[in-house]
């Protein structure tokens, strides 16, 4: 006996679970995007003592890791700072690249360990470089073969996608680690080079805490996505081998 249509939806636990698990998820995320925006505005507001720039304040990081050959340069948009491995260069924003602030010191200081990472050997770093390609793949086709997974109740389809989906959630797992040990780098050489005075410090950090926040927000909603899709595979699994019996 086929199965109906409407079941292409999974089951109840699965979307049921999925909907209850969300509203916190989506509630973090939110949280995390304001705590980015307000810390980074509320720090970018006072001046550091030390007078550096943001493009200074990444030199002195790379040169205390004896790194002397990323570029640093500035780039358009608000908050689109980041390191690029591809030609070896940090890319800070018109708010960071020549701002002497607090804020602009510790998102400088972030994307330069970014940068040691990478001249150091750093193992996620290298793990994550390591699964974008699947990642990519992963991410442009994981939703196509799902969706048609469910739409036509095909089941080794579907399993496809949801091993392509895991490539994705795997990428914001490795991210974490990164992530907060580009900080750790960056909060360590502020304090230790003098770049930032002791009570200057803890502003920094608020900054590269809430910006570390949206990575975990974004890796539960992955880990969320990739529990629905296991839930209505494996309920799909159990009702087409009952109706075998």
């Amino acid at each position: 006996m086929p199965y109906p249509i409407y079941y292409g939806y999974g089951d109840f636990l699965a979307n049921n679970l999925y909907c209850l698990l969300l509203i916190p998820v989506l509630l973090l995320s939110l949280w995390a995007q304001f705590k980015v925006s307000s810390s980074f505005r509320q720090y970018s507001a006072v001046q550091s003592r030390r007078g550096l720039t943001g493009a200074q304040a990444a030199e002195a990081v790379l040169r205390a890791h004896g790194v002397y050959d990323v570029a640093i340069r500035p780039c358009s948009g608000h908050l689109s700072d980041h390191y690029d491995p591809r030609d070896n260069t940090i890319y800070l924003s018109g708010a960071v690249y020549d701002a002497a602030t607090i804020a602009a010191a510790g998102v400088a200081a972030h994307e330069a360990g970014h940068a040691v990472q990478y001249a150091q050997g750093y193992g996620p770093v290298r793990l994550r470089t390591a699964i974008i390609p699947a990642t990519k793949i992963g991410s442009d086709l994981s939703f196509v073969l799902l969706f048609i997974g469910l739409l036509l109740y095909w089941q080794p389809l579907f399993f496809v996608g949801i091993l392509l989906f895991s490539f994705t959630t795997l990428f914001q797992l490795v991210t974490l680690p990164v992530e907060f040990n580009a900080s750790a780098r960056a909060m360590e050489t502020l304090e230790e080079r003098g770049l930032l005075d002791e009570d200057e410090l803890p502003g920094a950090r608020r900054v590269l805490r809430a910006a570390a926040l949206t990575y975990v927000a974004a890796l539960l909603m992955s880990i969320l996505q990739l529990l629905r899709f296991v839930l209505i595979f494996l309920g799909r699994s159990s009702r087409r081998e009952g109706g075998r019996r």
